[in-house]
């Protein structure tokens, strides 16, 4: 895990979407939902491929931008979804997934305790831009 998952300094990374467009063709984003808390918990990317095979097995199955390849999320922490439902924007170019974990959290950090977490568990404060951890 790199310093940016556990920092309190706002790094945003605004080239994100570039870096993207140069080495992964043909990916939109996909927001994560959970089905019953209706936490956004993950924003990621899909190709066709990736949507299609997710559809079948309706298991959360993504494109990994940083390792150009499919993501079969949690195949190796033991953390998956079932996929229950998805829904496309009105200009298809996004989609939102709503999922129901199979075990716990979703993001490849943890929380003080050990325990998986998703992955905005960091408020920015909106007068310093400072970040404050919300699930300690």
């Amino acid at each position: 895990m790199g310093i940016i998952e556990e920092t309190t300094k706002l790094m945003l990374d605004f080239s994100k979407i570039a870096k993207i467009a140069e080495k992964c063709k043909d990916v939109i984003p996909v927001a994560v939902q959970n089905a019953d808390t209706k936490e956004v918990i993950l924003v990621a990317y899909t190709n066709e491929q990736a949507m299609k095979e997710s559809f079948e097995k309706r298991k959360l199955i993504l494109w990994s931008t940083s390792r150009n390849q499919h993501w079969f999320k949690g195949e190796t922490s033991g953390e998956t979804f079932d996929l229950l439902e998805a829904y496309v924007n009105c200009e298809q170019n996004s989609l939102l997934y709503i999922v129901r974990p199979c075990r716990g959290g979703i993001c490849h950090t943890k929380n003080e305790k050990g325990e998986p977490r998703n992955c905005y568990y960091r408020r920015i404060n909106l007068d310093t831009c400072e970040l404050e951890f919300v699930d300690k």
